[in-house]
C-alpha cells in the first residue's frame, strides 16, 4: 500500500497536516504542489505512476486533486480520505457523471466558510458510491477534528 497526502491550495508539505503525517507515517508520500490545477495534477500523476493500492488523503484543494485522481484511476486507488474537499469548483464538474466504488471517507466542518459543506456533500454522494460522510463541529481546516481522527484505522 502507498499512502499519499495532498495539501491544500495555500498550504505545503510543511503545513500542520503534512508535519502530522510525516511524524506518524514516515513512508507516506508528502510533496509540495504549486501552480494551477493542471500542473499540480501532472506532478501527482508523475509521482504515482506505476503505483497500485493507493490510499489518498486530500485536504481542501488537495481533496479536489485526490478526488480527480480517484475518478481517473479507480483501479489503482484503494481508499480516499477527503478533508473539506473543494469538489464544488468548476474543475470537478466533468466528473459529476462518474460513479466510483472505492471507500471514501469525507470529513467537513459545519462552520467551513471556504468550501460549502452542503454543496460538497451533494456532489460527493453523486460521485462516490461507497461514501462515509462526517459533518463535524469544526471549521475549514478541521483543526479540532483532524488530530483526533483514528488515522491508523483510516489509512
Amino acid at each position: 500500500m502507498t499512502r499519499v497526502f495532498i495539501h491544500g491550495l495555500e498550504s505545503s508539505s510543511q503545513g500542520v497536516k503534512g508535519v502530522f503525517f510525516r511524524e506518524r507515517f514516515p513512508d507516506m508520500i508528502i510533496e509540495d504542489f504549486s501552480g494551477p490545477l493542471e500542473e499540480r495534477m501532472e506532478k501527482l500523476n508523475g509521482l504515482l505512476a506505476g503505483r497500485e493500492d493507493l490510499t489518498l488523503v486530500g485536504s481542501s484543494f488537495g481533496g479536489l486533486m485526490a478526488a480527480i485522481y480517484a475518478c481517473e484511476n479507480e483501479k489503482r486507488v484503494g481508499r480516499v480520505i477527503l478533508l473539506a474537499p473543494a469538489l464544488h469548483v468548476p474543475d470537478f464538474g466533468r466528473y459529476r457523471g462518474t460513479r466510483v466504488n472505492m471507500p471514501v471517507s469525507l470529513y467537513h466542518g459545519r462552520n467551513d466558510d471556504v468550501v460549502p459543506p452542503a454543496a460538497v456533500k451533494a456532489i460527493a454522494q453523486e460521485v462516490f458510491k461507497n461514501l462515509d460522510y462526517h459533518l463535524v463541529d469544526d471549521d475549514h481546516s478541521l483543526h479540532v477534528t483532524f488530530p483526533l481522527m483514528d488515522w491508523k484505522a483510516l489509512i
